[in-house]
């Protein structure tokens, strides 16, 4: 007779795996955690304190940047990059996240694999300040090759009616604050790895003193306990991903108002100078985040403070045109 193991799927494994992981997952819980893990859901209590209170969700995954995970066998920061992907984008309406979802599939389940990318699942959730509440493991034969894997992340977070709407009051002279991305974070990979084709380099070879695969997998920075120190002194805020400060900053600005960039302003790290060397400017600024994570827009009297706080520079201004100029 078959089992389900004769299929593909080890179930000892994943049980092995859940026993594993509950100290971890535990060790992001607050006091507003309701019971443990393995129920069907997770249960989260709903914060106090707050006049007109709006849940915000937020999803999105590592992308390609897990294909050089795999091959280069470094896992532990991909879970780092999944809570941010989802966090960073919450906070730009203003929302304080509270609780977190992971979904991991593979092929064949390994338990050290897998517990090597929730540990990072799980640092994410602390940097983010939030509770990693639940998840889900699936083992699917056929559907992933050898080691591949997915990752997809889910945020929950909590706001004021009011400041979902705080952009509005946005004007001329209105200064962006850029706050320095990590690296690449996890977006236009697709392209690194045809840059790197091109450039007939490997994930072994040497940059800045490293392999490049160090540099490549530095996890994206979370901007969460940035955000909660200085929200009563930003307007606006754009999570800088795909799409680059050219289609993100528009999101953050109302109809009728622009953005002006001062590209010499700019703090550039050198992996995006190797991106130039085989991509056109054009095509970097709508592709990468030219070393920009995320942009604060806040009042001219408020530059200062947010600078000294958030350890951001002033990179542009907002004016009475449209859209995104570089000058």
């Amino acid at each position: 007779m078959l089992s389900y193991k004769d299929s593909g799927v080890d179930i000892d494994e994943g049980n092995a795996l859940v026993d594993g992981l509950k100290p971890l997952v535990q060790s992001t819980f607050d006091a507003n955690v309701i019971g443990g893990i393995g129920s069907f859901a997770g249960a989260y209590a709903m914060p106090s304190g707050y006049k007109q209170p709006v849940i915000l969700g937020a999803t999105d995954g590592v992308g390609t940047k897990l294909r050089l995970a795999i091959d280069s066998d470094i896992l532990e920061n991909v879970g780092i990059d999944l809570v941010a992907m989802c966090v960073n984008d919450l906070i730009c309406n203003f929302a304080t996240p509270i609780f977190f979802l992971d979904y991991y599939a593979t092929g064949k389940l390994d338990k050290a694999n897998a517990l090597r990318v929730i540990r990072g699942i799980v640092e994410g959730c602390k940097l983010a300040q939030c509770a990693l509440i639940g998840g889900e493991s699936a083992e699917m034969p056929g559907m992933y090759s050898k080691k591949d894997f997915d990752l997809a992340g889910f945020a929950v977070g909590i706001a004021e009616q009011e400041d979902l709407q705080r952009q509005t009051k946005l004007k001329e002279g209105d200064v962006l604050i850029a706050l320095p991305s990590s690296g690449l974070h996890s977006n236009g990979y697709s392209l690194v790895r045809k840059v790197l084709e091109r450039a007939n380099l490997t994930l072994d070879s040497l940059f800045e003193g490293l392999p490049l695969a160090q540099t490549l997998l530095t996890p994206t920075a979370i901007y969460v306990k940035t955000f909660l120190a200085l929200k009563n002194h930003i307007k606006a805020l754009a999570h800088i991903t795909g799409g680059g400060i050219i289609e993100n900053l528009p999101r953050a600005i109302p109809h009728g108002l622009g953005a002006c960039i001062q590209k010499s302003a700019l703090k550039t790290p050198p992996i995006f100078d190797l991106m130039r060397q085989y991509v056109d400017e054009a095509e970097c600024f709508r592709t990468f985040n030219m070393g920009v994570g995320m942009i604060f827009i806040v009042d001219p009297k408020d530059v200062d403070l947010v600078v000294g706080k958030s350890g951001g520079y002033v990179l542009g201004y907002i004016d009475s045109g449209s859209g995104v100029k570089l000058q």
